[in-house]
């Protein structure tokens, strides 16, 4: 959880470089949030467009869980800045 409470912290566009083990909480974070794309339909680069046009992550995230409730009436328990759910 440090890892992930670091991440935050940083400044966008910051002249710091991620450390290894911030580097590499990213990659999970990313590569989760691909993966819960593509099981509700949403390819990387639809999702690159939609946070090109102005999306923030958080707003991503929030329709990715609202198109996870529209395909299984379930909502995904997404959390953004913590560690997630048990079980990941």
């Amino acid at each position: 959880m440090s890892d992930m409470h670091s991440i935050s912290e940083i400044r966008p566009h910051s002249a710091e470089p991620l450390t290894f083990a911030q580097q590499k909480v990213l990659e999970r974070a990313v590569a989760k949030i691909v993966l819960l794309g593509e099981l509700v339909g949403v390819s990387p680069d639809q999702m690159i467009l939609l946070l090109d046009s102005g999306l923030t992550v958080g707003e991503l995230l929030e329709y990715l869980g609202a198109r996870t409730k529209q395909i299984t009436g379930k909502r995904v328990p997404i959390e953004v800045g913590g560690e997630g759910p048990k079980g990941d």
